[in-house]
């Protein structure tokens, strides 16, 4: 039998040695009446897996097809409510420091990560694909940052741009050439996820109905591991990820709530904000 977690944004699944996290849309939040909590979520969800020495590896994924995880939507972000929110010192606290107890958590957690995308992974949610340890998407996936998008990666993101603070400008480069790593992050340049596979900036895009086989077939291989060599060869793999990450993340993250700080200024101000 599963052993099922619940928290409001997600929820993990533990069988045998496998937990799978499921992220649910930050919509759904939004249309329930509260601000998404994911960020702060998913830093407990790994801290609590880092935890339990029953699980083994660790698959990511969406919890409906279609969305691994996307921003709001631009409409959401120009609601009253949610610029509001973005100001509020508490709302601040837990969503950047969930980005930092996220990213680091993942980066050290001696378990595989290994992201199912199965759907668009924009904004955190490419951050969390780069953040794991082996990606296998759908071929049609998207893939982009909207942080300086300006709402062209239609319909998810802000209408102004801000600096990808929850995790996207320290991992991407990490990926590409720092001339696409500055296209793909100024630009916000959107890519399939078999045009990644292509360039082999991810692991496998394959079509949706191959995609659960394949996660089944690596999984599996995993397991399959010295459970003590696998856990400390992805510790010693990722020391200059969590190096680097200790670099950039948080500079990041405080650029982007000043960047929140300015917008709501300018708009007290009636300045426009492109």
């Amino acid at each position: 039998m599963a052993d099922v977690s619940r928290y409001r944004d997600l929820e993990i699944e533990k069988k045998e040695q496998v937990a799978t996290i499921r992220i649910f849309s930050p919509m759904k939040a939004i249309r329930a009446g509260h601000p998404p909590d994911l960020h702060w979520e998913l830093g407990s969800a790994f801290s609590e897996l880092r935890g339990d020495n029953s699980v083994r590896v660790i698959v990511l994924t969406g919890a409906e097809d279609g969305e691994f995880l996307a921003p709001p939507t631009t409409e959401a972000y120009s609601a009253e409510r949610g610029r509001n929110t973005r100001t509020d010192p508490g709302w601040l606290w837990k969503t950047f420091t969930g980005i930092l107890r996220t990213h680091q958590t993942m980066a050290e957690i001696e378990k595989p990560i290994v992201a199912r995308v199965n759907g668009d992974a924009i904004g955190f949610g490419q951050s969390l694909m780069f953040a794991s340890d082996l990606i296998v998407a759908r071929e049609d996936a998207r893939i982009a940052d909207m942080h300086m998008g300006m709402a062209e990666v239609e319909p998810f993101g802000p209408p102004y741009g801000i600096v990808p603070g929850d995790g996207g400008a320290a991992l991407v480069p990490l990926y590409m050439t720092p001339a696409k790593a500055k296209e793909y992050l100024m630009l916000a340049k959107p890519y399939t996820a078999g045009e990644l596979a292509r360039l082999g900036i991810i692991n496998y895009a394959v079509p949706a109905a191959e995609l659960d086989a394949l996660i089944e077939d690596i999984v599996g291989r995993l397991l399959k591991r010295s459970a003590y060599a696998l856990a400390w060869t992805k510790r010693v793999a990722n020391r200059q990820l969590a190096h680097h990450l200790n670099l950039t993340l948080d500079a990041g993250a405080a650029y982007e709530m000043v960047n929140f700080l300015q917008i709501e200024r300018l708009r007290g101000n009636d300045k426009t904000l492109e």
